[in-house]
C-alpha cells in the first residue's frame, strides 16, 4: 500500500461527516438535484464506498432530516408546559438556537424540502412537520389565551414563532452577504438572536395583567 493510499484509507468520512455533507449540498440543491456520485465526490469517495454507509440516496436523505428535525420535535414536546416562564423559554431557545447553528444547513433544507413537489420528499417532510407542527401548536395553545390571543390566532401565531427562530438560520448567508450582518453564526450574533427570541416569545405569549384580559373581554 503506497502512503497516498494510506492516508486515503484513514480519512473515510464518518457517518456524521457523510450527513454533515449531504445535508449542506440537499439543502443548496435539493434532493432530486444531488447524485450519490455528487456527494461522494464530494467527500472523496467512491459511490460504491458510500452505499457501505447508507443502501440508497433516499435512506440518507431520510436520516439527514431525522438527525435534524428530531431533536426540535423533543424540545417543543417539553417546553413551556407550566406556562411560557423566562427560564423556561432561555433553556428551549438555547436547545434550539445551539442545534440550528450546530447544523447551519438544517432551516434551509427545511424550507427546500417543504416546496419539493417529490411525493417521497413530501411524505417525509409532512411524517416529521406535521409532528413538528402538531407538537408545537399544543404548546402555543395552552398559553395563547393567558397572553390575549384569540382561538382562530393561534395558527398564525404559530407560524410566526416558526419563522422567527427559523428564518435567521434560512437566511444566515444572505444577511452575511448583503446586510451587513458581518457572521451571524458567531458566538456574539448568536447571543443577540437568542436575547432577541426570548424577549419576542416572552412579549407575545407571556400572561397579559387580568385587568387588561379583563377589559377586551
Amino acid at each position: 500500500m503506497t502512503g497516498l493510499q494510506g492516508r486515503a484509507a484513514t480519512a473515510l468520512p464518518t457517518r456524521e461527516v457523510i450527513l454533515d455533507t449531504a445535508e449542506r449540498m440537499f439543502a443548496a440543491r435539493g434532493v432530486d438535484g444531488v447524485a450519490v456520485r455528487d456527494l461522494a465526490g464530494e467527500m472523496g469517495i467512491t459511490a460504491s464506498s458510500l452505499y457501505n454507509h447508507f443502501p440508497s440516496k433516499q435512506t440518507l436523505y431520510e436520516a439527514v432530516v431525522e438527525r435534524g428535525l428530531r431533536p426540535i420535535t423533543e424540545v417543543i414536546t417539553k417546553s413551556w408546559q407550566d406556562g411560557v416562564r423566562p427560564e423556561h423559554v432561555h433553556e428551549t431557545l438555547d436547545r434550539l438556537t445551539t442545534h440550528l447553528a450546530r447544523h447551519p444547513h438544517l432551516a434551509r433544507l427545511l424550507q427546500r424540502a417543504l416546496l419539493e413537489e417529490s411525493p417521497t420528499v413530501q411524505a417525509l417532510i409532512e411524517r416529521w412537520v406535521l409532528s413538528l407542527y402538531r407538537d408545537g401548536m399544543a404548546v402555543v395553545g395552552k398559553v395563547a389565551r393567558d397572553a390575549g390571543w384569540d382561538a382562530e390566532e393561534v395558527p398564525h401565531l404559530g407560524v410566526a414563532l416558526f419563522g422567527m427562530i427559523f428564518a435567521y438560520f434560512t437566511n444566515a448567508a444572505a444577511l452575511e452577504r448583503w446586510a451587513g450582518w458581518g457572521e451571524p453564526l458567531s458566538d456574539r450574533a448568536l447571543a443577540v438572536q437568542r436575547r432577541f427570541l426570548e424577549r419576542s416569545v416572552i412579549r407575545l405569549l407571556g400572561p397579559r395583567p387580568r385587568s387588561l384580559n379583563t377589559s377586551q373581554s
